[in-house]
């Protein structure tokens, strides 16, 4: 049986059954009255006017706050400042040294010397990720002084590696100096 078939018996069952009254005089009036009766006491209520944005604008600084809020107590970083004062002047001192290192590395870029720059980032690279893992152990391990010690290990690394390319471009540069003289 089709649809068109099903909608035509329905209305076959239901001949006889609907309402054909028009309704009482004045009824669209009576609607039309009530209708703005219900609309003047929406719009005379003055809490719905007045106080709504102001709501709405506590709610949203409430929502941001906690919010902000959440993210900053779940992402607090653990690093070594944050296990004792001394550490985070030690912290402070890799920090420092690795900057001024990277600083004259920076400064020391060639032609000549690009490929072993390359090598010494990708390195330094390798080891900032190891100390990202490290950071996430401090935090589970509560402080423990294996993973402290690995950390300055990590810095110290560092440190090596810059002053270790920093050395064999002083003697590429050297020995590139001597080679352009002796000819």
């Amino acid at each position: 049986m089709s649809d068109k078939d099903n909608f035509d018996n329905l209305f076959e069952k239901l001949q006889g059954q609907f309402d054909h009254e028009e309704p009482n005089n004045g009824h669209e009036t009576r609607f039309l009255e009530k209708l703005q009766a219900q609309k003047e006491v929406k719009k005379g209520s003055g809490f719905n006017s007045v106080w709504k944005p102001f709501l709405a604008i506590a709610a949203s600084i409430i929502i941001c706050l906690s919010v902000f809020g959440g993210i900053n107590n779940s992402d607090e970083v653990t690093d070594l400042a944050s296990v004792s004062p001394e550490m985070s002047e030690v912290q402070d001192f890799f920090t420092a040294t690795i900057t001024e290192e990277l600083k004259k590395l920076d400064a020391e870029r060639s032609p000549l010397t690009e490929h072993i720059i390359y090598e010494a980032e990708r390195q330094l690279k390798a080891l900032e990720e190891d100390y990202s893992t490290l950071k996430d152990d401090l935090k589970q391990s509560g402080n423990d002084k294996r993973v402290i010690y690995a950390m300055i290990s990590n810095f110290q690394s560092r440190i090596d590696i810059l002053n270790n390319i920093l050395d064999k471009i002083e003697d590429l540069k050297e020995t590139q100096y001597e080679t352009t003289n002796t000819l």
